[in-house]
């Protein structure tokens, strides 16, 4: 059983370079199957939070599978089956309710709901990523948030990266 289950804050989840870059052109910055999996064992059966443009980058703009999917946008509809719509960060709150949710991106979602999350699981990757226009607050910049773990390092298509913990103080 998923020990995430025990609380009802967000979470964000997000692989960074080593400038807090998270994407570039509507893309991730890497292509790691380590940390993919890493994202997978965690959201799989959860509630994913995420912007428009971050489903529209998924194949096909379709919304993830096996997860509930949120999309927190001022657009009045979507076009995908699939996915729950919040127009407000309180619209939002409301959707979730008291289950645990990971927010996935992009940049201006993160910034959003950051004050609301509790714990960040931060792949921090040791390259600058090429071409980045999307960036994860710095949470290493922060007072209130530390890191609470980190893992040894792994190397995979050329870049050396580690998964980190951070949680918030109250």
């Amino acid at each position: 059983m998923n020990a995430l289950n025990q609380t009802n804050d967000l979470i964000a989840i997000a692989a960074v370079d080593c400038n807090w870059g998270i994407g570039g052109k509507g893309d991730l910055l890497f292509a790691l199957p380590t940390d993919m999996k890493f994202f997978r064992m965690h959201t799989l059966e959860q509630t994913i939070v995420m912007g428009r443009k971050t489903l529209d980058s998924f194949p096909n703009g379709k919304p993830l599978p096996k997860r509930r999917n949120i999309v927190l946008t001022h657009q009045e509809t979507l076009p995908q089956e699939g996915v729950e719509i919040a127009h407000t960060v309180e619209q939002l709150l409301a959707l979730v309710g008291d289950e645990p949710a990971f927010v996935i991106g992009g940049g201006t979602v993160y910034e959003a709901l950051l004050p609301h999350c509790t714990k960040a699981y931060i792949t921090k990757i040791q390259s600058a990523g090429a071409e980045v226009d999307t960036y994860f607050p710095n949470l290493d910049a922060m007072d209130n948030w530390h890191m609470a773990s980190q893992s040894e390092s792994v190397t995979e298509n050329g870049h050396t990266f580690t998964f980190t913990e951070y949680t918030k103080e109250s």
